[in-house]
C-alpha cells in the first residue's frame, strides 16, 4: 500500500506540473530517506541502470530521427507537398481535408516528430483550409489528428521508447505499427469525405487551388517518399537497426534540404539544439524513472499489481480493457513519455503473466498514447495548433473540431483489439 501511495504521490505531483525528472528523483529519494526498511541502499544498482541506458544503441535512435525530423521541418518539404496534393484532388469535395490527412501521413512517415508535424501543418494547411471555407472545428481538427499520425506510423518516437520499455524489438514494432497507422489515415479520410458529402458547407470543392504541372508533383512527392522508403526498408529487410537507418535518415534529409535550397547554418543550429534539447528531456525522465522503478518495486508494488489482475481478477480481457482505459484518462493530464515510463514497466509483468503478445500489446499502447495528444484540457497537439494558429481561430472551436477523430481514434484501437492480425501482417 505504501507502493500505491508513491504512485498516487507521484501522479499528483505531476498534475500540479512540476517537471517529470525531478518528481521521480525527489520521490523515489523521499520515499528511500522515510521508510527505514528501505534506505539510500536501494539505490546502488543506479549507476549501472544508467550506464545501461547511456550505452543502449536502440534509444540512439531517439535523438537521431529527431534530428532528421527537425532538418525536414525546415527544409520546406510539407509545403511542396501540400500543394502538390492539394491540386490532385482540387475537384474533389473535402478533397483539401483528405490532402492534409495524406500529407501528415507521408510527414509521420518521414519525419516520426509530432510537434514539428502539427506546427508544420498548422502554419501551411490551417489557413488553406479556412481561406478555401472550410469549417473551422473540421480544419482544427484535420490538422491537429494528421499532425499526430507520427505518434503511430513508423520511425515513430514512442515506438522505440516502448521497444525498449517492453524489451521488444523495434524494428518489429515498426512494422507491426504500419497497418493500424493506415487504418487510422482511412478513418480519417472516411470521415472527411462523409461529413463533406452530407454537410457541403463545412467543406467545400478547393477550385481556387493553384494548379500544379505532374512534373512539380513528382518532384515534391519522389525524394520524401524515396527517404521514407529507405529507412522504414532498411529496418523492415533486415539490412539495418533501427539507430542505423536513422543516421541515414539525418543524412537523407541534410540531403532533401539541400534540393529545396534550405540548408544553411540557422537550420543546422536550430536543430541541433532542439536535439539536445529534446533528447535532454527524455533521457532524463527514462533515468528518473529508473530510480522510481527501484523504490517502487522494493516496496513490492508490480507485484501487488500482478497479483490483483493474475489472481483476483484473472481475465484477459478486463486486464486490457482495464489498461487501456487507464492509459486513455491519464492521457488527459499527463504526457505520454511520462504514462510510458511510470504506467507501462507496472503494465509489462502482468502482461507477461497473461501471455499476451509485447508487440501486440505495444501497438495498442502507441495507439492509445495518440488520443494523448488530443484530449483537452492538456493535449499537446491542441496547444501547438492554437499557437500556431493564433487568434484566427478559437479554443473551444478547436476542441469541438478534435473530438470526432478522438472518437475514431478509438474505433482504431478497437479494430487493432478485435483483429489482431492488423499487428501481425507484416511479421
Amino acid at each position: 500500500m505504501i507502493a500505491m501511495f508513491m504512485f498516487v504521490v507521484v501522479l499528483l505531483l505531476l498534475l500540479i506540473g512540476i517537471p517529470v525528472a525531478f518528481v521521480f528523483g525527489t520521490v523515489s529519494i523521499a520515499f528511500a530517506f522515510l521508510i527505514p526498511e528501505l534506505g539510500f541502499e536501494v539505490f546502488e544498482v543506479l549507476p549501472f541502470r544508467i550506464y545501461g541506458i547511456m550505452s543502449n544503441t536502440t534509444l540512439l535512435a531517439v535523438p537521431l530521427f529527431l534530428a532528421m525530423g527537425l532538418v525536414l521541418e525546415k527544409s520546406r518539404m510539407a509545403e511542396r507537398l501540400l500543394i502538390s496534393m492539394s491540386a490532385l484532388f482540387r475537384g474533389v469535395r473535402g478533397g483539401l481535408g483528405v490532402s492534409v490527412v495524406l500529407v501528415g501521413a507521408m510527414l509521420a512517415a518521414s519525419t516520426g516528430v509530432v510537434s514539428a508535424s502539427v506546427v508544420m501543418m498548422s502554419v501551411i494547411a490551417l489557413p488553406l483550409m479556412l481561406k478555401a471555407g472550410y469549417d473551422k472545428g473540421l480544419a482544427s481538427g484535420t490538422v491537429a489528428a494528421s499532425g499526430t499520425l507520427g505518434q503511430i506510423i513508423p520511425p515513430s518516437i514512442i515506438l522505440i521508447i516502448l521497444g525498449d520499455v517492453m524489451s521488444v524489438s523495434v524494428g518489429d514494432l515498426f512494422m507491426g505499427a504500419v497497418l493500424p497507422g493506415l487504418v487510422l489515415v482511412a478513418l480519417y479520410v472516411t470521415y472527411i469525405l462523409i461529413r463533406a458529402y452530407f454537410s457541403p458547407e463545412v467543406a467545400p470543392v478547393s477550385g481556387d487551388i493553384k494548379d500544379v504541372s505532374i512534373k512539380e508533383i513528382i518532384i515534391s512527392i519522389i525524394p520524401p517518399m524515396l527517404l521514407m522508403i529507405s529507412v522504414l526498408g532498411s529496418i523492415f529487410a533486415g539490412i539495418a537497426s533501427p539507430t542505423e537507418s536513422a543516421a541515414f535518415g539525418v543524412i537523407g534529409a541534410i540531403l532533401l534540404s539541400v534540393l529545396n535550397n534550405s540548408l544553411n547554418f540557422e537550420m543546422i543550429k536550430y536543430a541541433t539544439l532542439e536535439t539536445v534539447k529534446l533528447s535532454g528531456m527524455i533521457f532524463m525522465i527514462l533515468i528518473g524513472a529508473t530510480a522510481f522503478s527501484l523504490v517502487f518495486n522494493e516496496l513490492g508494488g508490480s507485484d501487488l499489481i500482478l497479483e490483483f489482475f493474475s489472481e483476483d481478477i484473472g481475465d484477459v480481457w478486463v486486464f486490457i480493457g482495464v489498461a487501456m482505459l487507464s492509459i486513455f484518462i491519464l492521457g488527459f493530464f499527463i504526457d505520454f513519455i511520462e504514462i510510458s515510463f511510470i504506467i507501462v514497466p507496472i503494465l509489462v509483468p502482468v502482461m507477461a503473466a497473461f501471455g499476451i503478445d509485447p508487440i501486440w500489446f505495444a501497438v495498442l499502447i502507441a495507439l492509445n498514447l495518440q488520443a494523448s495528444f488530443l484530449t483537452p484540457p492538456f493535449g499537446l497537439s491542441l496547444f501547438f495548433l492554437k499557437g500556431a494558429a493564433g487568434d484566427s481561430i478559437k479554443t473551444t472551436e478547436i476542441y469541438k473540431g478534435i473530438i470526432p477523430f478522438i472518437i475514431l481514434q478509438l474505433l482504431g484501437l478497437g479494430l487493432v483489439i478485435l483483429f489482431p492480425d492488423l499487428v501481425f501482417a507484416f511479421l
